[in-house]
């Protein structure tokens, strides 16, 4: 009773001889080459998915790991020159009294990359060990990881944008720090790693299929 497993009588696309582009949504019988509506390759399953997720993954982790120890705002001033990190510029904010900017700020830059560092751990441990579980509940999580990729570049934007608007000659001047590099190589390879995963491996435990696809 309840059970979502393949003796509950439910059957993937791929045990239909269906097989979806993944450009499109076309459904194709599982043998075709090529999209007949974008021609893009279709392939029931990315073999090298995995590999993928975790090459990009720890590329990720290794960049994220500069970007919050270098300086992410160098501010310079006739008085002073500051540098700020990730953490730092949060706790600037909340002591000028910016509370909801650092919130912002402190969910976008760390709590966002950290909970998708852990997702995507997660997930790929749970395919790579084929795991039956909660497979409703891994393939959603797929899907806010991938959706909220886009918003983690929300440091660099803040950045980007200082440093376009403050630029005051000798008075004061606003420039990007290394981190801000490190941060955003960081966002693209975790957004590599999420994209990279195939979510129809999720349905997979407990099934073989020696059809090569």
């Amino acid at each position: 009773m309840g059970s979502t497993g393949p003796s509950a009588g439910l059957i993937t696309a791929r045990e239909a001889g269906l097989v979806t582009c993944q450009r499109c949504g076309q459904v194709h019988v599982i043998n075709t080459a090529y999209c007949k509506r974008c021609d893009g390759p279709l392939r029931s399953r990315d073999t090298q998915s995995l590999q993928k997720v975790w090459a990009f993954l720890l590329a990720g982790m290794i960049a994220y790991i500069p970007a919050n120890i270098y300086p992410m705002l160098l501010t310079n001033t006739l008085v002073e020159h500051t540098e700020s990190t990730i953490v730092g510029g949060v706790v600037d904010l909340i002591h000028h009294g910016s509370f909801g900017i650092a919130l912002i700020v402190f969910v976008a830059s760390v709590m966002i990359p950290i909970g998708k560092f852990v997702a995507i751990i997660y997930l790929a441990l749970s395919v790579q060990n084929r795991s039956s579980d909660n497979q409703h509940e891994r393939h959603k999580a797929y899907e806010v990881v991938e959706f909220i990729g886009r918003w983690s570049m929300i440091d660099v934007f803040v950045v980007a944008i200082l440093s376009a608007l403050v630029q005051l000659n000798t008075v004061a001047t606003i420039n990007p720090g290394i981190a801000a590099l490190s941060f955003a190589l960081s966002v693209i390879f975790t957004m590599l790693s999420a994209q990279s995963f195939d979510s129809r491996l999720i349905w997979d435990a407990d099934r073989t299929y020696n059809d090569g696809h």
